[in-house]
């Protein structure tokens, strides 16, 4: 019989492996450090700037502030900046984002504003390297996240601003590991309760072995998740969303090093 003691060291050796981030220390996580990002830019402290709007961005760039976006590709190919998979909430419309062309798209505003929907070529025009991007990639499965990391390369490969990149999909960190690792990447998580056996291992960052993060963007409800604290143990570098206070921030300011924010000015 194997004696339990190895059991555990086997367990022990395979769970490390499983969380480790890159074993590289990105030079550019040195310019995350400290920074507050704020969360589909500087949305909803005043009217006519719906969350993920170019309006959103440009009261970024006022503030001197990074900024966080999302990025889907349309069915034609077409990548546009947006955070849920439908329309429901920000344009009451039943429509999946994924499943509409980017002309169908435009036909929406933003929470009755006179915004629209941006492209990602719109957004980069926007920043134009004035204060960091971080971009989240939203795709389920291999086929999309392909699709979509292939065509955002092909925008960002053009553009000379500074930004990063992050998904929950470590599919998508898993190609930018295969195709652009100079790229920093951060993997995406959150303890998911109930959600089954894959979103556990999610949470845990146990599917960092895909894509070796540079740093982990982790929920700042759960920052005591064992998973994420032995991967910054190992040398994830660790980002914490979304703060929505500043006494949220400073109740976290010990350990997460980047703060994703919205609803207050930091």
């Amino acid at each position: 019989m194997i004696p339990v003691i190895v059991v555990l060291v086997v367990l022990a050796g395979l769970f490390v492996f499983a969380v480790c981030p890159a074993t590289r220390r990105h030079a550019e996580r040195r310019e995350l450090q400290g920074r507050y990002i704020a969360h589909r830019g500087l949305h909803g402290l005043q009217a006519g700037t719906p969350e993920n709007s170019l309006a959103a961005y440009r009261a970024a760039i006022e503030k001197g502030l990074a900024i966080e976006i999302d990025i889907h590709i349309t069915t034609d190919g077409e990548l546009v900046v947006f955070h849920d998979n439908t329309l429901t909430r920000m344009c009451g419309a039943e429509v999946r984002v994924e499943a509409a062309t980017l002309e169908q798209l435009k036909q929406y505003r933003l929470s009755d504003s006179d915004e629209r929907i941006p492209t990602l070529q719109e957004c980069l025009d926007t920043v134009a390297g004035q204060v960091p991007l971080l971009i989240e990639f939203k795709c389920e499965d291999s086929v999309s996240c392909r699709r979509l990391c292939e065509a955002a390369d092909a925008v960002l490969s053009r553009y000379t601003g500074k930004y990063w990149i992050q998904s929950f999909n470590p599919l998508v960190l898993q190609w930018y590991r295969r195709h652009r690792p100079a790229i920093c990447r951060g993997q995406l998580a959150t303890l998911h309760a109930k959600k089954g056996l894959l979103y556990d291992l999610l949470g845990q960052l146990l599917l960092n072995f895909l894509g070796r993060p540079d740093f982990v963007s982790y929920d700042q409800a759960h920052s005591r998740c064992f998973g994420l604290r032995v991967s910054v143990l190992l040398g994830a570098f660790p980002v914490g969303w979304t703060f929505r206070s500043q006494e949220a921030v400073d109740r976290h300011r010990g350990f997460f090093r980047t703060y994703i924010f919205e609803n207050f000015i930091p």
